[in-house]
């Protein structure tokens, strides 16, 4: 079976690169300017009338053969300091859709414009901008090409301006990007271009230059230039200071303690070293009090991914994160901070001193980064003193490949041997070496990769995997496998399970009719089957569906599954803490799944997902989904649910799980935001409310105030008398204040 592995692993390296995009490039001048622009999204100032603009775009969405409906007209200019940009956008009424004040805004379903800056114009890293007609800005990052949605991320965050003006029939903006605020080459002649647009009253989406359909929506294949009327060779040097305050208290009632006080004092430093590259420092980094993550239904037999929260380890996640897979990834900052109690057997918080994070550019082809975090012990809690380094390097191949090499080092400080308390390595390190492919055009993408890990009392231990997608606007096809040794141990990693060879293979066939009703719909087969070595076949899923788009952008799928489980443990499948399945049998089961999406341009929009069939040795029925009703454009309620019912023979009785979570947003304007944010869950016998007030009093500055409640919620005695049954309450003050030197 490794032979098979290695062989296909130098089959994907091998693929020819020749495949390119031979037709001629959109390109328009970015001119320059000695004149003060104010940003206030009118386009009065003389040097708008004298630029060319790009212009031209062309639909995505309802079909993406013909010009855009509603044009847009692109503007940019410069000085010695700032990028300056002003767009002009056209649609057919003034009937805008704003889903909120909030910055970072969703863009689908509503009204908005992203630009996309690939400085190195290498086709696989981008910033990108975006506003809407309220002026509501976004900002954040492309990684990897765009080829999947995994590389689009919203975490990064920095200063730059934009405001917007409504007119009768268009809407116009101006935005001011400083060069402290990009990495790019010096001197620079050219970066590549996109840009996207959402019009909610032509039903359209639409691009410049241009995206086919089958590819994501912001890929970086597809590029326009855009050329310096004048070399640009200012430099983007700067120094940034972002000091937080952290002040709350917290009490325990379930377990009678006493009331915590506390005070953080803490922040980041930013210095630009060189165009391209940055250095990040962090002392006394918060645990992200003022963030909380999203409950879920939990029916699974391994671990569930909680995504990073804390800001300083968000800036060039993907350069440190994007190795391997989502459940093969060898580095997953949230393990950074978080100790095991030998005592109580949970996870606890450990201080984290401080870091250093380099990262960026050396040159337009390579790529690379160092992170150094150091955290505290706890002797009381059996937790030593940790220091985590990570070190990778990407390197450009070709069009738009890249090879990376990855190290990732878990040391422990002081370690005493004779504590037996302490079970855990003195070290745990990772090595690895990464290829993601794709094709000028993006027809042919993929990745193979070759991990190992080892511990004093461990030998080398292999993970590998292998992705090739084949995408056309009639066609797609995905062949993936896995292979993880029994003995693969990346503590700072994820890694869901070990000791398997899975294959993933799927196949999809596309097609696009020409009427009013249906805008496309595919059919897809897909097989995903894991094998331990020695043992044979453990699990199976094999899904055969329908799906597809309607014109009035709501959408739909439905899917036949048949599923396959060894156990080798006991296991609940209710997740109910009720009586669990035995070991060392297998189950097999049939269901049916379907999911909608209804037009989230409306006022009032949902989404539906029922599960329906059998499930291990019974049945079980269920759905979850969501509703939500906008008060554009101040906010939004929002109730998301998820609802099981079991029947198995090997219970007594019928059992059910219910997750419930409404939400409410509103936002005062586009400096001050409010939330209010419950959730139910029957697993955990849990209520938690979570009331936070946000108000940005400076250009990513923040003061933000949060409360938090927990409370139980299941069977309770009446006797019990542990403050109204709450279980813990707290209420925390940030201030975070960003300073430019």
């Amino acid at each position: 079976m490794r032979f098979w592995i290695v062989m296909f692993s130098i089959i994907l390296v091998w693929q020819s690169q020749a495949q390119t995009n031979n037709s001629q490039k959109k390109s328009f001048i970015v001119g320059t300017t000695t004149d003060k622009i104010e940003i206030d999204g009118v386009l009065s100032e003389a040097i708008w009338s004298k630029l060319t603009s790009a212009k031209d775009f062309v639909q995505y969405f309802p079909s993406d053969s013909i010009p855009a409906k509603a044009q847009t007209e692109i503007y940019m200019c410069t000085d010695k300091n700032s990028l300056y940009i002003g767009v002009k956008c056209y649609a057919e009424g003034n009937d805008w859709v704003v889903s909120s004040l909030r910055r970072d805004y969703r863009a689908g379903g509503n009204d908005n414009i992203t630009f996309l800056f690939d400085t190195f114009d290498d086709g696989t890293n981008a910033l990108y901008f975006g506003i809407n007609p309220e002026g509501v800005r976004r900002e954040g990052t492309i990684s990897n090409g765009g080829n999947t949605f995994q590389d689009f991320s919203t975490s990064w965050d920095n200063k730059w301006k934009g405001e917007a003006q409504k007119y009768d029939g268009y809407y116009t903006a101006e935005l001011e990007i400083p060069f402290s605020t990009l990495r790019y080459p010096n001197p620079s002649k050219k970066w590549g271009f996109s840009s996207y647009r959402f019009d909610t009253q032509s039903n359209e989406i639409s691009t410049y230059p241009g995206v086919p359909r089958n590819q994501i929506l912001f890929t970086l294949a597809y590029p326009a230039e855009m050329i310096w009327e004048e070399e640009l060779t200012t430099k983007s040097s700067v120094v940034s200071l972002i000091p937080f305050i952290s002040s709350g208290i917290n009490k325990d009632y379930e377990d009678a303690t006493p009331t915590d006080n506390f005070f953080e004092l803490g922040g980041d430093a930013k210095i630009a070293l060189t165009p391209g590259l940055n250095l990040d420092l962090t002392v006394n980094p918060d645990f992200s009090q003022v963030e909380v993550d999203e409950q879920i239904t939990n029916l699974d037999r391994f671990e569930i991914f909680f995504p990073e929260r804390r800001q300083f380890f968000l800036e060039n996640a993907d350069l440190f994160g994007q190795f391997g897979f989502s459940n093969i990834n060898p580095f997953f900052s949230r393990r950074i901070g978080v100790g095991e109690d030998v005592l109580t057997e949970e996870l606890v918080q450990n201080r984290i001193y401080g870091g250093l994070r380099l990262s960026g550019k050396l040159d337009p082809n390579t790529r690379i980064g160092v992170l150094n975090m150091q955290t505290a012990s706890s002797l009381t809690q059996g937790i030593p003193a940790i220091n985590f380094g990570v070190a990778v390097a990407q390197r450009k191949i070709g069009a738009r490949s890249n090879i990376g090499l990855i190290a990732v080092n878990k040391q422990t400080v002081d370690f005493d041997e004779n504590l037996d308390t302490l079970d855990i390595n003195r070290y745990n390190r990772m090595v690895g070496i990464d290829y993601n492919y794709a094709t000028r055009d993006n027809t042919w993408s993929g990745k193979t990769f070759v991990h190992g890990t080892f511990s004093p009392d461990m030998a080398m231990a292999i993970a590998q995997g292998s992705t090739l997608n084949y995408n056309t606007r009639k066609y797609g096809a995905l062949w993936k496998h896995e292979y993880v040794d029994e003995d693969y141990n990346a503590e700072v990693g994820f890694i869901r399970r070990t000791d398997y060879f899975r294959i993933n293979p799927v196949a999809e066939l596309r097609y696009y009719p020409q009427n009013d009703f249906l805008n496309n719909h595919n059919y897809r087969v897909e097989a995903d089957i894991f094998w331990r070595p020695g043992f044979g076949k453990t699990d199976h899923l094999y899904s055969a569906g329908w799906g597809g788009e309607l014109t009035q952008r709501s959408n739909f799928g439905f899917n036949l599954n048949h599923n396959y489980v060894y156990l080798f443990d006991p296991f609940d499948p209710t997740g109910t803490d009720s009586e669990e399945l035995e070991a060392d049998q297998d189950f097999s089961w049939t269901s049916f799944t379907a999911n909608y999406q209804s037009d989230r341009r409306q006022i009032f929009s949902w989404s539906l997902n029922p599960y329906i069939g059998e499930y291990f040795n019974g049945w079980r029925y269920g759905t979850g989904g969501s509703f939500t009703v906008r008060y554009q454009p101040r906010g939004s309620f929002s109730l998301n649910y998820a609802v099981n019912f079991f029947d198995m023979p090997h219970l007594d009785g019928s059992r059910e799980t219910f997750l419930i979570s409404p939400r409410i947003d509103y936002t005062f304007s586009k400096s001050l935001f409010t939330s209010l944010f419950v959730q139910y869950n029957s697993q955990d016998d849990n209520t938690n409310i979570n009331a936070r007030i946000q108000w940005r009093f400076a250009p990513v500055s923040d003061l933000i105030l949060v409360y938090t409640d927990n409370y139980l919620t299941g069977d309770v005695d009446p006797q019990d008398r542990f403050a109204f049954n709450v279980r813990t309450r707290s209420i925390v003050l940030k201030v975070t204040y960003w300073l430019n030197l």
